[in-house]
């Protein structure tokens, strides 16, 4: 039973889960000051995961279709040298593709039903919401191909998960949730983008066109990801300017040494893909590394570990300034 579970949270990728939780628990707390309906929030934060789990199994499953197509694709050696646990358990055997879209479709069918219950509770806008989600969410791996990954991450973490939980919440819109959203949603594509940089050649390989292989090398990709941080970091000062939060808002700034750290992290991978990032006490938590290192992706996952644990941290420190402004 464990073997299985296992593998289960292998296929979904659920080390990712926090770029949703988090996203949400800042739109949660904004709303819950809102007089927002608890119940109807922690509801939502389910179906969004069934989503999220949904379209990370329906993304292995139609990379593992393109590599099989592939002209004198050898899985032996995919296996050896991917950086990746993507497609990993179909390429071996492990799991067949019927268990996969098994387990893709009772993802989909859950988050469906719970926007069922909402649409009937709150009406139509929250099938717009949900449609926006829904459409993207089966669309993704195709938008991967064509460099629209980051877009399509940036609207589904950003306006339409705010927008849709504060709806379900209040059964109400507002202009200022979309704003609020700025600052988790880049901190969410740059864990996307960390996790293209380091697949560059892979992606190269498997037909992904993204953002990071439009430059010539990992290092030279390194200035987009300065970019969306900086971004990431403005767009907090932008929120006080707006009024839409007050100064507590600065309490996620204690998050810039990790953002430094995976900067740094970052470079050290692009000069050598093998190198292990050195572990400093906040980096925690990092999972599973005794299976991780068995199998060879510890220079990978640690670096994944620390995009996310940045979006856990700034996500965190969000929802702690917004309870702050309330008091």
């Amino acid at each position: 039973m464990l073997n299985k579970i296992t593998i289960i949270s292998d296929c979904s990728r659920a080390y990712s889960l926090p770029m949703t939780i988090m996203s949400w628990l800042v739109i949660f707390t904004y709303a819950c000051f809102e007089s927002g309906n608890i119940l109807y929030g922690v509801l939502s934060l389910i179906g969004l995961c069934a989503a999220h789990l949904g379209t990370n199994v329906l993304d292995d499953f139609f990379d593992y279709k393109f590599l099989i197509k592939q002209v004198g694709f050898d899985k032996h050696e995919y296996l050896k040298n991917t950086q990746k646990t993507k497609c990993r358990h179909l390429i071996s055997g492990i799991v067949s593709e019927k268990e996969i879209l098994t387990l893709a479709g009772f993802y989909f069918a859950l988050a469906a039903f719970i926007g069922l219950f909402f649409y009937k509770l709150c009406g139509t806008t929250v099938l717009y919401f949900a449609a926006g989600g829904g459409i993207l969410a089966v669309l993704y791996p195709i938008l991967s191909r064509f460099r629209l990954s980051e877009f399509a991450v940036g609207i589904t973490y950003g306006p339409l998960l705010f927008g849709g939980v504060y709806y379900v919440m209040t059964k109400t819109i507002s202009p200022e949730v979309f704003w609020l959203s700025l600052p988790t949603m880049f901190v969410t594509i740059i864990l996307l983008y960390i996790h293209t940089i380091m697949d560059f050649d892979f992606d190269l390989k498997e037909g992904h066109l993204t953002v990071a292989n439009i430059f010539d090398s990992q290092l030279d990709s390194l200035i987009v990801l300065k970019i969306f941080t900086i971004i990431a970091y403005a767009s907090l000062v932008f929120l006080c300017i707006l009024d839409i939060l007050d100064w507590q808002i600065l309490l996620v700034f204690l998050t810039i040494p990790l953002s430094v750290d995976l900067y740094k992290s970052m470079k050290d991978f692009s000069i050598d893909t093998e190198s292990i990032p050195e572990h400093k006490w906040y980096h925690f938590p990092m999972e599973n590394m005794k299976h991780i290192a068995k199998i060879g992706a510890a220079s990978f996952m640690i670096r994944i570990y620390q995009s996310r644990n940045l979006m856990i941290y700034f996500g965190i420190l969000l929802s702690i300034a917004i309870i702050l402004e309330q008091m």
